[in-house]
């Protein structure tokens, strides 16, 4: 078995020298990686990134194909970087966003014309060609959960895919609770009352599962890891941004590449830690079960 199967993918973030995170996305892609994602903090903040973006795209996998390059952003910056990005050949954006009522999004994000810049640079992904531009909200009870039609609404008028998912414990400051969980089943049941879904096809390694309207405008995801855990088809790992492999979001440990890269490590030898560290990989999480152990980091540290 590969211990990096074909395509694989995995997620970057950023404050280490942009060389260093080609140099290990070009030894991924020699064993099998074909999907890279940037995430954050905020990588749009980043000097730089559309030039990152455009060195990334010159890179190709082990059947020779360009690597599919996507971002994950606040979205506030977007409407003036979405065709840079397509210029660098970007392929794909995902914006996070906990509401779509611009009162609702003013009080969760503390920015008072939030909702205007980050719709504004939605649909010039849109413009840009960056398809399917995906919207990602996370569902908390009591919290943004009265979002859910609304976000469907959202998803027909501005022809993008929302995909809900499950809040887990990874966040700083906040208590996680199973109570506070929306789960897939409740999403589906209240998002009916407003329109039928069916669901589509998706593929085995894919972590949403996908639904269209009944009359074919609009398309939702939900990514359920709480309730409907998808461990066993996982092939993702992520490269934070101090260069360190964490092979599950609820690693309690890390795998610190850059200390073999500080120490003048030959592509051989990191490749030999990469398939080390891979085949290490936890089978589950552990989440709402007793004993369960928190990460090592929350995910404002792990990039996401």
């Amino acid at each position: 078995m590969c211990v990096l199967p074909h395509r694989q993918s995995g997620a970057i973030c950023g404050e280490l020298p942009f060389s260093v995170y080609l140099r290990i996305v070009r030894l991924l892609a020699s064993a099998g990686i074909q999907k890279v994602r940037i995430t954050g903090g905020e990588p749009l903040l980043r000097k730089g990134v559309i030039d990152f973006v455009g060195e990334l795209s010159q890179l190709h996998d082990v059947d020779g194909q360009a690597l599919e390059i996507a971002i994950t952003t606040n979205g506030h910056l977007l409407a003036e970087m979405a065709r840079p990005l397509k210029g660098a050949s970007l392929r794909r954006v995902t914006i996070s966003m906990d509401a779509v009522d611009p009162n609702s999004f003013a009080r969760i994000t503390r920015v008072p014309t939030g909702f205007a810049s980050v719709l504004a640079g939605v649909r010039a992904a849109r413009r840009a060609g960056l398809d399917p531009v995906k919207i990602n909200c996370v569902l908390m009870r009591g919290f943004n959960d009265d979002q859910i039609v609304p976000f469907g609404r959202f998803a027909r008028e501005e022809g993008v895919v929302v995909r809900f998912i499950e809040f887990m414990p990874l966040e700083e400051g906040r208590v996680w609770s199973p109570e506070v969980v929306v789960t897939m089943s409740e999403t589906l049941r209240r998002m009916a009352e407003y329109f039928h879904l069916v669901e589509i096809p998706h593929e085995r390694r894919e972590t949403a599962r996908r639904y269209v309207f009944e009359d074919g405008i609009g398309e939702i995801g939900i990514i359920a890891p709480v309730s409907q855990p998808f461990c066993g088809h996982c092939s993702r790992i992520r490269i934070t941004s101090d260069c360190k492999i964490r092979t599950c979001l609820f690693s309690v440990w890390d795998h610190d590449l850059y200390g073999l890269m500080r120490s003048s490590a030959s592509d051989d030898e990191l490749m030999k830690f990469i398939h080390s560290a891979v085949g290490r990989k936890e089978e589950r999480h552990h989440i709402g079960e007793a004993g369960f152990v928190p990460p090592s980091r929350t995910m404002v540290h792990i990039g996401g």
